[in-house]
């Protein structure tokens, strides 16, 4: 399947690893990837070390080396859009930064147990379809983003359940 969401994520990945950052590829393109299926992703969703606490820390400090990513996003020809949301565009294209840390307490699943893969000389993190699961079924929890994504989640948990 060819997505060229991820192939731009490849090239941030690539740009991240440079100053040492292993992402973790979250939200609907991480998952087209690990299931081969479309899921009509709107943006890409990049998860990257931080405060644990994640929303409870001022937007400039819930991601490590925020400032450093901001610069790499602008040398790619990114715009910063919302800081509190650390989300950037480039022709028509949301790329938003959250804390991995936040995924213990967020969903149970262990930082230890990420899978690291490489593509096109970028090492990155993918969830395996188990924890998209626990992703997904912990989302359906957070009322911000049930209402945010019209409950669309609801599909792919399904989808997982059965895979």
């Amino acid at each position: 399947m060819e997505n060229h969401k991820f192939h731009e994520f490849l090239s941030i990945a690539r740009k991240l690893n440079e100053i040492q950052i292993t992402p973790l590829l979250m939200g609907s393109v991480g998952l087209e990837v690990v299931t081969e299926k479309s899921w009509d992703a709107q943006d890409l969703d990049i998860h990257v070390p931080g405060d644990k606490r994640g929303w409870e820390v001022p937007a400039k400090k819930a991601i490590f080396d925020w400032d450093r990513i901001a610069r790499l996003m602008e040398s790619l020809e990114y715009r910063l859009v919302d800081l509190h949301e650390h989300e950037f565009v480039k022709s028509g294209l949301f790329v938003g930064f959250g804390v991995i840390d936040t995924l213990p307490s967020f969903a149970g699943v262990m930082l230890e147990d990420l899978e690291i893969h490489k593509k096109e000389g970028a090492k990155f993190y993918l969830l395996t379809p188990k924890q998209y699961l626990r992703v997904y079924e912990a989302s359906l929890q957070d009322s911000y983003r049930a209402d945010k994504n019209n409950y669309k989640d609801i599909h792919k948990i399904e989808y997982l359940t059965k895979a």
